[in-house]
C-alpha cells in the first residue's frame, strides 16, 4: 500500500474522505484558509501532502487561495482548495478567471447555514445556485453533490478527472452533515483508480504552438509554465495565441467554445440515482444529505399506499434536465426537497410541465423525513394537470 492511496476499509469522516480522494486522484497542491465546516480537509492535507511529495499552503484568505491553485495548476500540479459559504463568495471572481483561462482545479464547498456568517457549525444547501451563477458572465461549471462519506472519496476523484479532462474548475457541493458524519469508506488499490490527465501539446517547446487552439473536443492542450513554450495567459478575451483581442467576433467564438465543451459532454458528466420510479406517480428530487431523508420519506409513503419514487442528483451542474423531462411523461408531480428556500426547484420547473411542490427548510438541521412526507402527501392529494403548485414546509 502506497502512502498516497490508503487501500482498505476505513471508518472515516466525510471531510477526511474528501482529502484522501484528492490524494488518490493525484492532487499535489492544496491552498486554503481555515473555515468551518471544511477545515478538516485542510488539516488532513497539511499532514498528508508532505508525505507524498506534495505541497500545502495556508493562505491569508480565500481570494489568495483560489489564485494560488490557479497558479499551481499552470505549473502542472493537480490543485484543490476547500471552503464554506463566505469563503466561496470570495472565490467567485477567480473561479471566473479559471474558467476564462481554462485552468483545471477542484473547489470543495462544505455548505453551512447562510447567508453571511450564518450558522458556521450547522448544515445548509444554499450555495447551489451560486455554484452556477456566482461569477459573472456566461460559463458552464461542473458540480457534484455527495451524499455519503464514500461519495466524498469517489466524487473527489471524479472531480479531478473532469477538471483535467475538460480544463475547467469542478466543484464539490457537499453539506456539513456529509462533511462531518463518519461512515465506512472503502479505498480500492491504487491500480484500480482511474486518473485522467490534461491534454498535452503535441509539438515540442520552440516550435509554433497555439495554446488555445482546440480540436474536435473543444479542449485545447495545456503546457506547463517553465517548459519552454511561448504562451500568454490572460483573463481578457483572447485569440488562439492567448493574446487579448477586443473583438465581438472573437469574444462570441471564445465564450461559445468555453460553454460548448461542457454541454457537448453532457452524457460523460451527468450522474444521478433513481429508485422505484417505474410505477411512481410522485417523484422526490433531492441531493446531498437531504437525499437520505428523502429516501426514508418515500419508503414511508409507499407503506401508506402512495406510489413514490426518488431522483437523487449526484451532478448538480450541468443540471440533469433531460432526466426530469423523461420522468415528466409518466408522473403526476415532483417534490423537490432541499435545505434552502427553493433553489434547485426552480431548475426543475424549467424542464417539466408537471406541478412542482417544495419541501424546504432554511438550514441548520438535517431535514427530517416527516417534512418531506408532508409535501409528498400534499402533492399526492392536490396535483392535477399541468398547473404549477407549491408547498413550502417550514
Amino acid at each position: 500500500m502506497s502512502k498516497r492511496v490508503l487501500t482498505g476499509r476505513h471508518f472515516m469522516m466525510g471531510d477526511v474522505a474528501c482529502a484522501e480522494g484528492a490524494l488518490a486522484a493525484g492532487c499535489t497542491f492544496f491552498a486554503g484558509y481555515p473555515i468551518t465546516p471544511s477545515t478538516e480537509i485542510a488539516e488532513r492535507l497539511a499532514r498528508r501532502l508532505p508525505e507524498v511529495g506534495g505541497h500545502y499552503i495556508q493562505m491569508e484568505d480565500e481570494l489568495a487561495s483560489m489564485a494560488a491553485i490557479i497558479g499551481a495548476s499552470w505549473a502542472g500540479a493537480k490543485a484543490m482548495t476547500a471552503t464554506s459559504g463566505p469563503g466561496f463568495s470570495l472565490m467567485m471572481e477567480n473561479i471566473g478567471l479559471a474558467v476564462m483561462m481554462e485552468t483545471p482545479c477542484v473547489v470543495v464547498d462544505i455548505q453551512r447555514g447562510s447567508p453571511s456568517t450564518g450558522l458556521p457549525t450547522l448544515t445548509g444547501q444554499s450555495d447551489v445556485m451560486q455554484a452556477k451563477w456566482g461569477s459573472h458572465g456566461d460559463y458552464e461549471i461542473i458540480a457534484y453533490a455527495p451524499a455519503s462519506c464514500q461519495e466524498m472519496f469517489d466524487l473527489t476523484i471524479r472531480a479531478f478527472n473532469m477538471a483535467e479532462r475538460f480544463r475547467n474548475p469542478v466543484l464539490i457541493m457537499a453539506d456539513e452533515v456529509v462533511g462531518h458524519m463518519t461512515e465506512r469508506v472503502v479505498i480500492p488499490p491504487e491500480e484500480a483508480i482511474e486518473r485522467w490527465e490534461r491534454p498535452r501539446p503535441m509539438v515540442p517547446p520552440g516550435e509554433h504552438f497555439l495554446p488555445f487552439a482546440a480540436g474536435e473536443d473543444l479542449v485545447p492542450p495545456m503546457p506547463r509554465a517553465g517548459e519552454g513554450y511561448r504562451i500568454y495567459v490572460e483573463s481578457l478575451t483572447h485569440d488562439e495565441r492567448g493574446y487579448p483581442v477586443m473583438s465581438p467576433e472573437v469574444h462570441d467564438r471564445l465564450v461559445r467554445r468555453l460553454n460548448e465543451k461542457i454541454r457537448r459532454a453532457y452524457d460523460q458528466i451527468i450522474d444521478y440515482e433513481l429508485s422505484e420510479v417505474e410505477d411512481a406517480e410522485i417523484i422526490v428530487i433531492s441531493y446531498g444529505s437531504t437525499a437520505r431523508s428523502a429516501r426514508q420519506a418515500a419508503r414511508i409513503a409507499r407503506k401508506e399506499g402512495m406510489r413514490v419514487g426518488t431522483l437523487r442528483l449526484i451532478t448538480l451542474w450541468p443540471f440533469p434536465g433531460r432526466v426530469v423531462e423523461e420522468l415528466s411523461a409518466r408522473i403526476r408531480a415532483f417534490v423537490v426537497a432541499e435545505l434552502n428556500l427553493g433553489q434547485m426547484a426552480r431548475e426543475v420547473e424549467r424542464f417539466t410541465d408537471r406541478p412542482v411542490f417544495r419541501a424546504n427548510h432554511a438550514g441548520g438541521m438535517m431535514m427530517p423525513p416527516e417534512l418531506i412526507l408532508a409535501s409528498i402527501e400534499e402533492a399526492y392529494r392536490d396535483a392535477k394537470g399541468s398547473r404549477r403548485q407549491y408547498a413550502s414546509i417550514r
